[in-house]
């Protein structure tokens, strides 16, 4: 191995620990939500064989969990990310052949109920 290739995971560190922590919160929240929205097929016609909303739930929930315990570090990025949470969770609510009652929607014990 030679020297490039051992100072390579440590320059990626270095690298990581320059991020702000809010662009590292906020790169985090935009790949929950795209995997969000792959699970629950809003990328293509509809018909995605791999809709999964169990897998939904879970990281729309995740989502809820992050923008929610962040959300006073988030500044101008707050209302964005709260938009597109709540976009996934009305889609999510529209996709599930029988909805969750208000309030016991993915995430909506850390967001309340979404109508």
């Amino acid at each position: 191995m030679n020297q490039e290739q051992e100072t390579e995971p440590d320059q990626q560190v270095r690298d990581l620990a320059d991020v702000p922590a809010i662009e590292v919160i906020s790169r985090s929240a935009v790949l929950l939500m795209s995997a969000a929205a792959e699970k629950l097929g809003l990328s293509g016609d509809g018909t995605d064989p791999r809709v999964d909303l169990d897998e939904a739930r879970r990281l729309i929930s995740g989502l809820a969990g992050l923008i929610t315990a962040s959300g006073e570090y988030l500044g101008p990025h707050a209302a964005p990310l709260k938009d597109g949470l709540q976009s996934l969770q009305r889609a999510f609510r529209e996709a599930s052949a029988v909805p969750d009652e208000p309030g016991k929607g993915p995430g909506e014990k850390y967001t309340g109920p979404v109508y």
